[in-house]
């Protein structure tokens, strides 16, 4: 007995690992057995895959679950400005050719805000991949704006650089990141600390802050695209979970009912929580996907 526990344990504790990816180091979290279901795990701003420690362990057991961090986020190298294209266009490319040096030939996409707009880029390109979507509020329609995206627009609109900045500051301060993950949330004493207090480490390196500004100037590249997903929603049709929480600042719930004009195998689920949902409701959604895929 003692024996099947500890290769149990084995099996499904989180590794930390890193690969070379066009001379970048790029750091992923990876756990479960390769021969099992693989889900790849895309994380957001200003965040890493830390974000997904919990829901991963959750996984784990039933799943390969494999979650990198982009170049300049978490763990990964972080090259200056100058030397590195920190645009939406880049990152896809390299997580895309990320997902080739793991040998990952088919999975279930889990995406939460930027991991929208880079995993939908590879899911559009390269549909064979996509076994299906797990969507945790990353938009990709015009509707769901949030009262913090029409903010950002409304200062690009009047063209506010000044009050455009001071925003994106807040949003990377200590308080910033701590109001985007207890904000909304049903209990902020449920959420444990590390999350923001991570983030905000992570920011605080040498050069951090002027990626995430360049990667934020670049967010508006990802409207012109979203034709293009939807197109390959109509098209391929991957079966879809959205798990969307509802007080979300950046994006409203309407963006994620959005969704259903496209996709028809589509189910969703809507809770009482923050843009970082799985901060507080890990288990509740591991529940969701684990049946999602089951079916």
């Amino acid at each position: 007995m003692e024996t099947n526990i500890l290769e149990k344990t084995t099996r499904t504790r989180e590794k930390s690992k890193t690969i070379d990816i066009n001379g970048l180091s790029i750091f992923y979290r990876e756990a479960g057995t390769e021969h099992k279901e693989s889900i790849l795990l895309l994380h957001g701003f200003p965040s890493s895959s830390f974000m997904f420690k919990d829901v991963m362990a959750e996984l784990a057991s039933e799943y390969h679950v494999i979650a990198p961090d982009y170049p300049g986020f978490g763990l990964s190298d972080a090259p200056k400005t100058t030397d590195f294209e920190y645009s939406f266009d880049n990152v896809s490319n390299i997580i895309e050719k990320f997902v080739d040096a793991v040998k990952l030939d088919a999975f279930y996409l889990l995406v939460q805000d930027y991991g929208g707009p880079i995993g939908f880029r590879i899911a559009a390109k390269r549909p064979e991949l996509i076994k299906g979507l797990i969507i945790q509020n990353a938009n990709a329609y015009v509707e769901g704006f949030g009262e913090w995206a029409a903010k950002i627009g409304g200062f690009k609109e009047a063209n506010d650089l000044e009050g455009l900045n001071n925003f994106k500051n807040y949003l990377l301060s200590l308080e910033g990141l701590k109001e985007q993950h207890l904000g909304g949330a049903t209990d902020p004493e449920n959420i444990d600390p590390s999350y923001y207090l991570m983030d905000n480490a992570f920011l605080n390196r040498e050069g951090a802050k002027e990626i995430q500004t360049t990667m934020f100037i670049n967010y508006s590249s990802n409207f012109p695209k979203y034709k293009e997903w939807q197109n390959y929603f109509r098209t391929h049709q991957p079966k879809t979970l959205v798990v969307w929480g509802e007080n979300d600042k950046f994006f409203s719930k309407a963006g994620g009912e959005a969704y259903t004009k496209d996709l028809k195998n589509i189910e969703s689920h809507f809770f009482i929580g923050s843009h970082f949902l799985l901060d507080e409701y890990a288990p509740e959604v591991a529940e969701k996907i684990k049946t999602f895929i089951n079916k």
